[in-house]
């Protein structure tokens, strides 16, 4: 009996010898995009090993028999993209607010389908969503998960937390005798009991992060964009039981006093930032807090406000305020020294469009590998992924995209890309 185990054992080991390794793909690089030295490579191999990168060498490789190659030469080569303000379950439209009674969510399911692809195909690999109706975004984030439906890497919010009448209450604007007072489980808080009882809600949900609104908004049903809608007590009772649950708290925020409120209490992120003055950008400073613009999205409500009707009455002097501020804080902010993340509110602006925003960080003062830097390796930091994401090394997820034109040179040509290969499934290539 030992003898033929022994045998069988001998066996197995032999065959297990002469197996063939899996195939790999090889993808060859006319140009890497080196984000960590803001450098741009020349003629390298990337090989991919299942859904991770294997190793990246100088030069042209030939591959083992059975890899698959795939030529680049002629393209720039990059970490797939990482949008670290999105709402996948939504696009704006002048129907929108009347959409909010008419549309179930079965309905933004089905459309966030196709904001998903769109933005995958845009060459945003993973994104972070800030709030949507329903906690539908939480069940997109478990379809694309399962391969069900094609999309971006998602982390969710789930619903954002608001404050009676704050920028995420979902009963605003609405006729008297339809509104009834929004629960802490459905993103509404007044004290640090409910605050932290919403939190947990988002834990139970499933939520991936949270997202609070530190301040007016621009497109909420309220007449103020800028003012601070929570305390800060609130918002640390936020922050501390978040870490609890393992949960980083992000902060729409115009205004300046609530996104020093924010800072104080130790969010990991302020979003917007419109109002920011010198004293909460030598907070955000002091704290680690990162700053994502969405310069797009600003650029498009005030684009929005000129058309009679588009937005209701109440939003519209916002927009024409509010949004054309945004390049100029960024522009501030990024020659102060404040950490820089990308992002862009679509949903706001159209889904697939994401990469507009590239241009403006440019053209409002930030060098162009700084602001793949800032779409790539600190966009992953703040999503904590850091380790997984965001270049393009040994060991990292097979997140990768190509453009045809190299970005350093030209920083539209974030707006073309022609590769997208997500954890080593390729979704997109030159023909």
């Amino acid at each position: 009996m030992r003898v033929l185990r022994l045998l069988t054992s001998t066996i197995f080991g032999l065959l297990f010898t002469c197996a063939p390794a899996l195939a790999a793909t090889i993808l060859h690089c006319g140009k890497l995009v080196d984000v960590s030295a803001q450098r741009v490579l020349t003629q390298m191999s990337i090989v991919v090993d299942g859904q991770t990168i294997r190793r990246v060498e100088t030069g042209f490789i030939n591959g083992a028999p059975g890899d698959r190659v795939v030529e680049l030469r002629t393209h720039t080569c990059m970490p797939g993209l990482i949008d670290s303000h999105v709402h996948l379950t939504e696009e704006y439209s002048a129907n929108s607010d009347i959409d909010r009674f008419r549309l179930n969510p079965a309905d933004l399911a089905f459309r966030s389908t196709v904001f998903a692809e769109r933005t995958l195909m845009a060459g945003f690999t993973t994104v972070r969503d800030v709030g949507g109706a329903g906690n539908v975004n939480l069940a997109l984030r478990n379809a694309i998960n399962q391969g069900l439906v094609k999309g971006p890497r998602v982390y969710t919010a789930g619903r954002s937390i608001a404050t009676t009448g704050g920028h995420a209450d979902p009963t605003n604007g609405m006729r008297a005798d339809l509104v009834r007072q929004p629960s802490p489980e459905e993103g509404v808080v007044d004290g640090v009991d409910d605050a932290r009882r919403a939190v947990r809600q988002r834990y139970k949900d499933g939520a991936d992060l949270i997202k609070i609104t530190a301040t007016g908004g621009v497109l909420s049903v309220a007449s103020s964009g800028q003012n601070p809608q929570f305390t800060e007590e609130e918002i640390r009772a936020i922050v501390e039981t978040g870490k609890d649950y393992g949960f980083r708290v992000a902060a729409h925020a115009h205004g300046a006093e609530g996104m020093k409120r924010a800072v104080r209490a130790g969010v990991a992120s302020i979003e917007h930032g419109t109002y920011m003055d010198d004293e909460a950008m030598t907070l955000m400073k002091k704290y680690g807090t990162y700053y994502v613009p969405t310069i797009v999205a600003g650029k498009w409500v005030a684009e929005k406000s000129r058309i009679e009707g588009f937005f209701p009455e109440i939003v519209r002097p916002k927009a024409a305020e509010i949004g054309p501020l945004i390049q100029g804080t960024f522009a501030r902010a990024y020659k102060a020294g404040v950490k820089i993340a990308f992002g862009t509110d679509t949903g706001v602006s159209g889904h697939g469009e994401n990469a507009r925003e590239f241009s403006y960080m440019v053209e409002a003062g930030m060098p162009a590998l700084e602001a793949v830097r800032a779409a790539t390796l600190n966009a992953a930091t703040l999503l904590g992924i850091e380790k997984q994401a965001g270049t393009v090394e040994t060991g990292k997820w097979a997140d990768i995209i190509a453009t045809p034109q190299d970005p350093a040179q030209d920083i539209r040509a974030m707006e073309r890309v022609s590769f997208v290969m997500k954890n080593g499934v390729i979704y997109k290539q030159p023909l």
